[in-house]
């Protein structure tokens, strides 16, 4: 008896442990969802409490971790008017304004529950940490910090598909883990060349009750661009990358 004890112990001990690399497992989701560089045709829709709708379309390009640009196609009051993030920077160009305006993570250029780190999202291995990751039956839950104070978010909660690798739900949470907002991620669709990724994100929060913001994909899809897009002097010229 003690000897097969001790051939347990033994097994126990020497049994090799693989803990999930948070790390490698949220840049996968990074790019499940997106690729490094990319454009996009997508619509924001406000809801109000009453029913009430206001839709924006937008066609957004990104290159890399931390450059992303929008432009507003609709409505025709936005028309022309484009927003640019690098890294912790953002601007907002108005045409016939002398020049770009900073705006900040937390604001939002379109009024809802969506902020300006939303509609200008870079990937989130470029702003958190992953502390820890569990597993809850099919999904992954990840648990990230900030890297620094400059983020809209403290903490994030990101529940993912352990088979797609894509998120169904993130939390977004102050340091004290009080809940700003929770973002659902519906509707896989293929946009093609091997992308099949949520087509819908909708949100709300309890700061906003009664309020819902939606975000739907139109298309996505794989593109370079050359640095100079990602400038102040060039923003009023993304029309001409469509």
């Amino acid at each position: 008896m003690l000897k097969i004890i001790g051939l347990i112990l033994t097994l126990i001990i020497v049994a090799p442990v693989y803990a999930i690399d948070g790390t490698a497992l949220l840049k996968q989701v990074d790019r499940n969802l997106n690729p490094e560089s990319y454009e996009s045709y997508r619509k924001l829709i406000n809801i109000e409490p009453d029913g009430r709708k206001k839709e924006y379309t937008l066609f957004t390009v990104k290159k890399g971790v931390d450059k992303v640009v929008s432009l507003f196609l609709t409505p025709a009051s936005e028309k022309g008017r484009s927003t640019l993030r690098l890294g912790d920077n953002m601007w907002l160009y108005i045409p016939n304004v002398a020049k770009p305006i900073r705006i900040t993570s937390i604001q939002s250029v379109v009024g809802g529950v969506f902020n300006n780190a939303d509609i200008l999202q870079l990937d989130y291995a470029a702003e958190y940490n992953v502390e820890k990751v569990d597993e809850t039956g099919g999904e992954y839950l990840l648990f990230l910090k900030a890297k620094t104070k400059a983020v809209a978010y403290d903490r994030l909660k990101i529940w993912a598909d352990k088979a797609k690798k894509l998120p169904t739900k993130i939390e977004c949470l102050t340091e004290a883990n009080m809940l700003i907002k929770t973002l659902y991620f519906k509707d896989i669709k293929d946009f093609g060349s091997g992308l099949a990724r949520p087509a819908v994100i909708e949100t709300d929060s309890p700061l906003y009750k009664g309020y819902k913001s939606v975000m739907i994909f139109a298309k996505v899809k794989e593109r370079d661009f050359k640095d100079e897009v990602f400038t102040l002097t060039f923003m009023p010229n993304i029309e001409s990358l469509r």
